[in-house]
């Protein structure tokens, strides 16, 4: 039998055989061979071993050609999806040799780097620059940005090239209150008469700057929700704003709390006070009367409240719904708990640290802080470790100042130290860590009951270093400690601080896992067992109603 270098027989053998002629196969040189088709022998000297075990000596032709031709189809479908994949694999560009996390990871990173474009002028301009859709930044110019951690898109349909996130698409199904402009955005900026929102993302006004923003996480749920139906969206698909209520799976309330209690009752503006408290008793009474409140008893309702003197005279009445927070130093269990409500990020003040090319040893300051040292409540801590480490080398502790220069000289503080102390102040958590993280500056940690936005996603050992207070106050034992981490130990923790940096960045439009959508998620993550609850409370209302 004639066959080519594969062991397949060659084309006139083929035709003959397609003409009933089993017994005979032509040569390569054409001439007729009287041996048989296959011979034991044959089948495991001469041909395929996917093939070979079927054969024996009297095996027709026509089904040894049909194996044969099995064996060579499945040879080219499995080439063909490995050339498949391969091509596919080149066309996103991803390095072999780096696994697909950290390459997202780093690609997340080089993105939001070239979208944020921050300006370290002021206290003011830096944090709104980059902070509203401006066209730069985006995913139109990065479409890569769009795929998730694990490889898959991040967005609802694609539609002429533009996202667009459905309900059936979206993780949550949210409908929003139409509050009236003075509970949001008529805060910021007056909308015209008899509007309600903003009709365009353009239209919606930039947070206030300075440290009113730390606490501004109200701002940007309310500005994705609310432009998460508009038709040029090109954002991940998390949650989606639905106008019939009977759809949602979950409430928002729109009230910017804690500018309300910035704006109307600190500071200067003590004669306004009972602004922020009619604005309270405004929205308590509206609520309790919605029928979506009544049927759950307000627990699948979400309403910011960061700062942590904000929604003082509401909150008791609300204390059902989920509350998106700071930390829970304020409030008692009853009202505000790690089991019901959500922690988000604090926005950082300092701007985030962009081509940070420092090392271990360029960064000549071992230990940052700088800030209020005299504090209330567990800020006590500050007092007496400020007397325990303000004399020792390359230990920066001093006071702060939250102007421009203040500003200004933490910046350049957290960019040349290798760590920086987050300390309990009036409360467990502070703007204070999260600058640091834009610094990249190794957090650490002495404030024995923080809690930390999706700690059940992010294992912050890896990038922080944490210290109890017992501990923290032995004299020598801080010192002693940060000087145990090696050169190599502190770069991998850097290292993840560039990982994480993403995480904590708030951004609209949302990017896929900034602040905004970290937070949506753990919202989600909650919200499943709200409804599980308030499911199954409802299993008897039928056989119970005539009792």
């Amino acid at each position: 039998m004639a066959e080519d270098n594969f062991g397949f027989a060659s084309d006139k053998v083929v035709k003959r055989a397609a003409k009933d002629i089993p017994d005979t196969l032509m040569s390569s040189n054409s001439q007729t061979s009287q041996s048989p088709r296959w011979s034991s022998s044959d089948a495991t000297k001469t041909q395929p071993s996917c093939v070979g075990r079927f054969m024996n000596s009297k095996f027709p032709i026509s089904k040894g050609y049909i194996m044969v031709s099995i064996c060579f189809l499945a040879t080219i479908l499995v080439s063909g999806s490995i050339f498949v994949v391969s091509s596919y694999g080149n066309s996103l560009g991803l390095d072999d040799k780096l696994p697909l996390f950290h390459k997202t990871h780093l690609q997340l990173e080089t993105n939001f780097g070239d979208a944020m474009k921050l300006s370290e002028d002021g206290a003011d301009n830096f944090l709104l620059e980059g902070s509203t859709n401006s066209g730069s930044g985006t995913d139109s110019e990065n479409p890569e940005l769009l795929i998730s951690e694990n490889g898959n898109s991040a967005i609802g349909d694609r539609k002429g090239g533009i996202e667009s996130c459905t309900v059936e698409h979206a993780l949550m199904r949210i409908y929003m209150y139409d509050l009236p402009p003075e509970f949001h955005f008529g805060m910021i900026s007056a909308l015209p008469a008899g509007r309600l929102w903003p009709t365009n993302a353009s239209e919606i006004p930039r947070y206030p700057g300075g440290l009113y923003q730390q606490h501004s996480p109200e701002y940007w749920l309310t500005a994705d929700l609310l432009t998460s139906i508009y038709a040029d969206r090109r954002n991940p698909c998390t949650v989606v704003r639905v106008k019939e209520h009977r759809l949602a799976n979950a409430y928002f309330v729109p009230y910017f709390s804690s500018l309300s209690y910035n704006k109307y009752s600190r500071g200067g503006y003590k004669a306004r006070a009972d602004q922020n408290e009619v604005l309270q008793q405004r929205l308590v009474k509206f609520l309790l009367k919605q029928e979506a409140w009544k049927a759950s008893e307000g627990r699948n309702h979400i309403i910011p409240m960061h700062h942590p003197n904000s929604l003082n005279v509401g909150r008791q009445h609300l204390r059902n719904a989920m509350f998106v927070v700071a930390d829970f130093g304020r409030y008692s269990k009853e009202v505000a708990n790690v089991a019901k409500d959500v922690v988000a990020p604090y926005k950082h003040i300092v701007p985030y640290f962009h081509n940070d090319n420092t090392s271990f040893d360029s960064r000549k300051i071992l230990l940052f802080f700088q800030g209020a040292i005299i504090r209330k409540e567990g800020g006590v801590i500050r007092q007496k470790l400020h007397e325990l480490l303000k004399h020792e080398q390359e230990v920066h502790f001093t006071t702060g100042n939250t102007q421009s220069n203040g500003v200004r000289s933490a910046t350049q503080g957290m960019r040349s130290a290798k760590f920086c102390l987050h300390l309990a102040g009036d409360t467990p958590s502070s703007n204070r860590l999260f600058d640091a993280i834009a610094s990249h500056c190794v957090p650490v940690i002495v404030s024995d009951e923080i809690e930390l936005p999706y700690e059940d996603q992010l294992d912050y050992s890896e990038f922080c270093l944490f210290v109890r207070s017992s501990n923290a106050l032995k004299k020598g034992f801080v010192i002693k400690l940060l000087k145990s981490i090696t050169s190599v130990e502190w770069t991998v923790m850097w290292h993840n601080l560039h990982q994480v940096g993403h995480h904590f960045e708030f951004w609209h439009p949302t990017q896929p896992d900034d602040a905004v959508h970290m937070t949506w998620k753990a919202v989600a993550r909650k919200i499943s067992s709200v409804n599980l609850s308030i499911h199954k409370s409802k299993r008897y209302w039928r056989s119970n109603s005539g009792q």
